[in-house]
């Protein structure tokens, strides 16, 4: 099933799902990275490493309990002045689950994560659950282009050519900062930052939009 994930999602998604955020309407090159699952000892603390090596600033989703776990993590991301949305407490999949376990979920990790913005897990999101989660001033954010990062069938010059050979401006871009991501990360991340910085691109964190 990973492998029949594409690696840019199609207009046709976007267009039927209005109110979910895909990617930005720019013609500056500007590219939105953006990390799921952490925070993760070592994992997320060499991602900021990174990151700042690059002057980049990104977004990271982060899971309730990961952020319990390493408090500290989850303080710097913010205090190196990138954003964090909430990816649920757990890693629920919406499409698994009721609208109202699903709220709860997402609201003990608020308690930890004070941000509206939120990924759902694995892209699974019921209407309901989107139309529930507006209600609450979310803003729920997709993406344009997949790194596969996660896909251990995958070798790391794949993940990062998924991403340089792909990237259009404004574009938001997963990777993830987990144990299971880990080795493809550790090789993509850094090409892709040198290559998109050589062509021009500048790195931005998600904005809690206006509604």
């Amino acid at each position: 099933m990973v492998k029949l994930i594409p690696v840019r999602s199609p207009e046709w998604l976007k267009k039927a799902t209005q109110g979910l955020v895909w990617n930005f309407e720019t013609d500056q090159k500007e590219v939105y990275l953006t990390f799921d699952d952490g925070p993760t000892p070592v994992i997320t603390n060499w991602t900021l490493d990174l990151l700042g090596q690059y002057d980049a600033k990104a977004t990271f989703f982060c899971v309730g309990n990961q952020v319990i776990s390493n408090p500290a993590i989850f303080d710097r991301i913010i205090n190196e002045g990138h954003a964090i949305g909430n990816h649920s407490n757990d890693h629920l999949k919406g499409w698994k689950v009721s609208t109202k376990l699903y709220l709860e979920n997402i609201d003990r990790a608020a308690i930890s994560i004070p941000s509206k913005l939120f990924r759902p897990p694995y892209g699974q999101i019921t209407p309901a659950q989107v139309k529930a989660l507006q209600k609450e001033g979310y803003d729920i954010i997709m993406w344009s282009l997949l790194s596969k990062d996660w896909d251990n069938s995958l070798d790391g010059e794949v993940c990062t050519k998924n991403v340089i050979s792909r990237v259009k401006p404004g574009d938001i871009v997963v990777f993830h900062d987990s144990v299971k991501a880990k080795k493809n990360l550790m090789f993509a991340l850094p090409k892709v930052l040198d290559e998109l910085k050589g062509r021009g691109y500048r790195f931005k964190r998600i904005p809690e939009l206006a509604r």
